[in-house]
């Protein structure tokens, strides 16, 4: 984990690390723990936002996953997913389309 984004996720509210006497960052073993689990919903493509959302329900048991959060954060993540599905839908399209031609500009070269 880089500095910088452990003091991005300090600065969102995602984490709260501790402090040594001479004013350095202390990260506890839930603190890093918490880390690994924003890293992994960033991963996944969620906003902070939503992952500031779903944090504090993932806190006690890191396992509950989806029985822990609440139905209006699972319709939000639904939401996100529907986007990004659309999005990708939007890119393969483009990505098709400047394959036809490639495929056609090569053809031409022949």
């Amino acid at each position: 984990m880089s500095p910088r984004s452990l003091r991005h996720y300090e600065d969102e509210g995602l984490i709260v690390p501790g402090r040594c006497s001479n004013g350095f960052r202390d990260y506890c073993r839930s603190t890093i723990d918490r880390v690994l689990v924003i890293r992994s919903l960033l991963e996944s493509g969620l906003p902070v936002r939503l992952i500031r959302e779903v944090l504090p329900h993932l806190a006690d048991d890191p396992d509950a996953g989806a029985d822990a959060v609440c139905a209006e954060f699972l319709r939000e993540v639904e939401r996100h997913r529907d986007r990004l599905a659309a999005r990708i839908a939007v890119l393969s399209d483009q990505r098709a389309a400047l394959d036809a031609y490639l495929g056609k500009a090569r053809g031409v070269r022949r």
